[in-house]
């Protein structure tokens, strides 16, 4: 039994921990520091990061490990989606408003840089041939749940669910059974799905949003924000698979995504239509 909960706030959203038992206060220490070396590093809301002095000027900068994989993953996400899940939509999404001071003013769009004209990866280091604005919101927090995840792992916590708004991991015997919000009514939920030993990830048109119908889950081809998906759910084994995916389903056929991914889905229209894979469908509601 989850009997424990910690919860804070950080990277701009609400954490809770759950656990069996009470987590101590190196642990809990440990994790603060894990987030706030996370966001010093990649955060564009921060004048501080990694990420914000790339804004300034063309060079080589350092990553942590952990960047390895993530670049890895979101270069696979870039080429599947066509370039549409790319790490450089930054500029794309400061211009339309969305920037470190929250102005919400929409400005004209500039046109996006291709990956490989603007940054070499090479491991953990990348050269950039001119400023850029990373942006890693599609699969950040969901690889910073798992980094996380694996912190409790290696102090021997097996049971516990990470739970970052909606987006968690679960680990252990315990039920757990999510409630998926209604985008169109957050009043109510379209169904529930059992989450266990996995990730899940959502992602909706109806958060972050401001004037002029803009909101954070923008299309770089057509500089402006998605319009057919308006929600989307994804079960995998890693939180930062199903951040991504979760994302990319707003622009590519879902059989396209499973081709290299593993995963499950549910994801829905304008129109209230969903499609979905087996693992949603006994809690549908609608």
């Amino acid at each position: 039994m989850l009997q424990y909960k910690h919860t804070f706030d950080a990277i701009g959203t609400k954490w809770q921990i759950e656990t069996a038992e009470a987590l101590s206060r190196p642990i809990v220490n440990d994790i603060h520091a894990i987030i706030e070396s996370y966001d010093k590093t990649y955060s564009r809301f921060r004048h501080d990061s990694t990420v914000t002095q790339m804004t300034k000027t063309a060079g080589t900068y350092a990553f942590p490990n952990d960047s390895i994989e993530l670049v890895e993953f979101y270069r696979t996400l870039y080429n599947v989606t066509n370039g549409h899940v790319t790490p450089l939509i930054g500029s794309m999404l400061e211009s339309a408003g969305y920037d470190a001071k929250y102005s919400m003013r929409i400005q004209e769009q500039p046109a996006l840089p291709s990956w490989d004209d603007t940054m070499q990866w090479n491991g953990t280091t990348v050269t950039t041939t001119r400023p850029i604005t990373l942006d890693i919101g599609a699969a950040g927090k969901g690889q910073l749940i798992d980094i996380i995840s694996t912190l409790l792992i290696r102090n021997n916590i097996n049971e516990y669910v990470i739970d970052a708004s909606g987006d968690l991991i679960h680990k252990g015997l315990s039920e757990n059974i999510v409630g998926m919000e209604h985008p169109l009514d957050p009043s109510k939920i379209i169904g529930t799905v059992v989450v266990q030993n996995s990730s899940l990830c959502a992602s909706a048109s109806n958060r972050r949003v401001w004037g002029g119908g803009m909101h954070h889950i923008f299309n770089p081809h057509e500089k402006q924000p998605t319009q057919d998906i308006i929600a989307t759910w994804v079960i995998a084994k890693q939180a930062m698979i199903a951040d991504g995916i979760a994302t990319a389903l707003f622009f590519t056929d879902p059989k396209k995504l499973l081709q290299s991914f593993d995963f499950h889905y549910l994801r829905m229209h304008h129109d209230g239509s969903i499609e979905y894979t087996s693992k949603f469908k006994e809690g549908l509601f609608v």
